[in-house]
Order: structure tokens, then C-alpha cells, then sequence
């Protein structure tokens, strides 16, 4: 079968003839419908300073999928034929965090496409946990990303919503997630900031209350005056230098600030005095919250209130990932959507 690998330590990634993977204890074979792309496999595909420290190939990439069990490996009691989204962290069961409930921050987790073989393939084997059930009436072009979905509801849940102010700082694909997540769960006002003209198209779709433009000079002042009070919560979605401190600037005092993004430099220069005497709660979030943000995903899907279409700008064969990549490197993408069909 084809597989979308990195093949070297170079940019680029490419389409390589693999062996169909075979069935292994614990494991499940799942035949693909649709996979995602994430930021992650840009990453990757641009081979930057955290991939080549990672990664080592060859690897096959992707972990944002969902397809139909095909075979069981021993010891699993999962049924053929059952449709399922992944679960890319691979965790152990067995640190203190696990045992703790908190498996998100699992000592060993291990990433499909990333530190194991992916889903950019016709078929993946993969632990049975991380094929997580999904509801036959979510489309494939939406099960293939409850993933990344999972990372906006993580984000958004880590404190209270409803009839909350929130404000999220960069509106690419999980940052506009997380925009009808708050929504649906009942947040009372929404605003959002970005750079990208592409992005803000997307945004003005998704029912936020306000969309803010940072290239503009008046940006910051424009921002106080629609929430001059603060906002109760702000989700870090873009991990750009400055979301930091303008989130520290335009959350209320007592509020939380939950920082997604990953910034491209380690140390970030903070006004922490500032965060200090607001008293805000600063939060990381890495991953979903296993198992609890699978349960509000499927919660939110059942509501019917998510408005996720809108994200999905691009829908294509995985063959063609040559040009997801170069869209998505361009800025010119939201989420987009590979199927499988032969």
C-alpha cells in the first residue's frame, strides 16, 4: 500500500510503498475513511527544529483519522466493522499521572505519526484505547479530526463557559474549534484575534461576537473598548510572542488564561508581576483530557450546536498531500480533509 512517510531528515515527505500492517496483541487494524492534516505535519513535513529533534525516520506521518475496525488483535473486545476516530497520544496506563486520571501528561506517551507509525494510509494498527468509538452519523470528514477538536474543548473546558466573556488569541483551525465550542456551550460573549486575511474569512462564519485584526494599529484599543472590564477567560491558541502579554493585558482580574499554542521560543519575556496581582490562573493544556474530553466531545456533537464546516476548506485524495502541505505552508487552508477511496 501507499503511505506518506518521511523517508529522511529533510524537508518534504513522501509517498512510499509499505507493507499492509499486521494485527498485534492489544491492537487494533483499522481501514481508513478520512484523515486530517494538523499543524504537527507541517511541522514535520518542514522538518524544523522540534521535528528533526524528534522524529526519526522513516516514518509514516499523520495522526488526525477515522475509519472502520477491520481486525482485532487478542485481548480486545472491540467488534469489526465499528467506526472510530483516533487518539494520538499513546500512554502508558501505568505512571502516577495515569493512575491519577491524568493521562494527558502521561510521562510516556508516545504520538502516532510522530514517535510511531501514523495514519496516512489506507490501514493503521494501533492500541485499541486510542480507537475511540464515534457516532455513525458524524461524517468522516468531521470524525477525522476529533482530535484537534478534542484540543479546543480540553482548552475551552479547563475552566467555566457558560455565560462567560472569551477571548481567543489566534483563529487558526483550533482556535475557530474552539469558538463554536464556546458557543455552544453557552459563553456569553466571543471575540477572537488574527493576523491572517485568509483566517479572518473563515472566523466571520463562525458567529463570534467580534473578530479583531491585530495589523491594525488601533487593534489593542479597539479590544478594551469592546471588553473593557477584561475578559473572564482567555484560550492561547497561536503561540505567537505577543499573545501572551496581550492576553495578560485583557483578562480580568480573578480570570484564567489557557495557553494551547506552542511558541517557537522557549523563554517568552512576561509582565508576570501584572498576572500576579490580577491574580489570574495561567494553565497549560497539551492534548485532551483522557477520557474526560472525548465524553464532552461526544456530548457536543449530540447537541447538534458545533459549527465545524466552515473550518473545512479543502477536501482531496492523500495522494495529493503535496499540496495540502504547500497550502497550509502558504496560509491558505483551514482544515483539510484527505480521504481514502481507491
Amino acid at each position: 500500500m501507499k503511505a506518506i512517510a518521511k523517508t529522511r531528515p529533510a524537508p518534504g515527505v513522501e509517498i512510499i510503498e509499505v507493507d499492509e500492517p499486521r494485527i498485534q496483541p492489544g491492537m487494533v487494524k483499522v481501514k481508513l475513511k478520512a484523515a486530517s492534516v494538523c499543524g504537527t505535519d507541517l511541522h514535520i513535513y518542514s522538518w524544523d527544529a522540534w521535528s528533526a529533534s524528534r522524529i526519526q525516520p522513516p516514518r509514516i506521518i499523520g495522526h488526525e483519522f477515522c475509519g472502520e475496525i477491520v481486525e482485532v488483535g487478542s485481548g480486545v473486545n472491540r467488534q469489526v466493522g465499528e467506526y472510530i476516530s483516533s487518539e494520538s497520544h499513546v500512554v502508558c496506563g501505568r505512571c502516577r499521572q495515569c493512575l491519577n486520571g491524568q493521562g494527558h501528561v502521561c510521562v510516556n506517551t508516545r504520538i502516532l505519526g510522530v514517535d510511531i507509525d501514523g495514519g496516512f494510509a489506507p490501514y493503521v494498527v494501533i492500541p485499541a484505547d486510542n480507537a475511540v468509538p464515534a457516532n455513525p452519523a458524524i461524517p468522516p470528514r468531521i470524525a477525522a479530526f476529533q482530535d484537534a477538536l478534542g484540543n479546543a474543548v480540553h482548552t475551552a473546558t479547563a475552566g467555566p463557559v457558560e455565560g462567560q466573556t472569551i477571548l481567543i488569541t489566534g483563529l487558526g483551525p483550533i482556535g475557530l474549534f474552539a469558538a463554536t465550542v464556546c458557543r455552544a456551550l453557552g459563553a456569553k460573549k466571543i471575540a477572537g484575534t488574527e493576523v491572517s486575511p485568509y483566517r479572518l474569512n473563515i472566523a466571520a462564519q463562525m458567529g463570534m461576537d467580534a473578530v479583531f485584526d491585530m495589523r491594525e494599529k488601533d487593534a489593542d484599543k479597539r479590544i478594551y473598548e469592546f471588553m473593557p472590564e477584561g475578559f473572564d477567560g482567555t484560550l492561547e491558541m497561536s503561540g505567537h510572542p505577543s499573545a501572551i502579554s496581550l492576553a495578560i493585558r485583557n483578562t480580568r482580574p480573578g480570570g484564567r488564561i489557557s495557553l494551547l499554542g506552542i511558541f517557537p521560543e522557549n523563554i517568552q519575556p512576561v509582565d508576570i508581576n501584572q498576572a500576579i496581582f490580577k491574580g489570574l490562573d495561567l494553565q497549560g493544556i497539551v492534548g485532551r483530557n483522557l477520557w474526560k474530553t472525548w465524553k464532552e466531545m461526544a456530548k457536543l456533537h449530540e447537541s447538534g450546536k458545533l459549527n465545524l464546516d466552515p473550518v473545512i476548506t479543502h477536501e482531496m485524495h492523500y495522494t495529493e498531500f503535496q499540496t495540502a502541505m504547500e497550502l497550509m505552508k502558504a496560509g491558505q487552508a483551514g482544515k483539510v480533509v484527505f480521504h481514502f477511496d481507491d
